[in-house]
């Protein structure tokens, strides 16, 4: 993190058996949690909004020139075209205040840099999203998503609640918001298939699809008693 620019800092590096090593470094403003982009040449046509639109997005194409996911995924893809999802890889992640290191599958370690990606963009489907930015978890398991995400969303419930608004209580809303990111991520996917992109990225998409479908099966069905397995010993009477 940069403390004096308000910055928080994501380094990503991706080291091969062959000693190519590609580094990442995602800068995001600490106020917006939005990507601080790097000034570069115009997006491709690709990435117009007409022709990278999802079926819900909210955004007006006569007014948003360029999807904000496709922009914030140009690189990545430029970048990992020509590697397939199953090579394996060192996988570094600097944060503000440590380092993860995997060695994993390409597709695994582009997923979580993918995921900042995303969130940061712009989109307002994403941008849902972005509270889990600040605690970001490289490599995170389903269960460990699962987790974050529920106590996220019901601590702002109880804020919420103690100022005197109405909190969601039964989560209905959170399995809306996974819902709109599971059709996201799907038609992201599609388009990026259509690029004759090798299938790093899609595989990618792939993973964070799967967290979401994950997401809205542990709601809807035996959440509370998947939960109160790990959660007992909270309980003090």
């Amino acid at each position: 993190m940069n403390e004096e620019n308000n910055e928080l800092e994501f380094e990503y590096q991706f080291g091969f058996e062959s000693g190519l090593v590609k580094k990442f470094t995602l800068r995001v403003d600490k106020k917006t949690l939005s990507l601080i982009r790097i000034p570069s040449q115009d997006p491709p046509a690709w990435a117009e909004l007409r022709n990278f639109k999802c079926q819900h997005c909210p955004l007006d194409p006569a007014k948003n020139e360029f999807c904000p996911v496709a922009v914030n995924l140009v690189d990545i893809l430029a970048d990992f075209k020509d590697f397939p999802s199953y090579e394996e890889a060192d996988v570094t992640v600097k944060t503000t205040t440590r380092s993860y290191s995997k060695h994993t599958s390409l597709q695994s370690g582009v997923s979580s840099l993918v995921g900042i990606k995303m969130v940061t963009s712009g989109c307002p489907i994403m941008a849902r999203l972005k509270p889990m930015l600040n605690f970001h978890l490289p490599f995170a398991t389903l269960e460990e998503t699962q987790i974050r995400t529920l106590s996220f969303y019901l601590l702002y419930q109880y804020i919420k609640w103690k100022r005197g608004e109405n909190p969601d209580w039964e989560m209905n809303d959170l399995v809306n918001i996974y819902e709109d990111v599971r059709q996201l991520n799907h038609n992201v996917s599609k388009k990026i298939a259509n690029l004759e992109s090798r299938d790093t990225s899609i595989n990618s998409l792939v993973i964070l699809n799967n967290f979401a479908d994950y997401i809205t099966f542990t709601i809807d069905e035996k959440m509370l008693d998947d939960l109160e397995v790990i959660l007992k010993d909270f309980d003090t009477d």
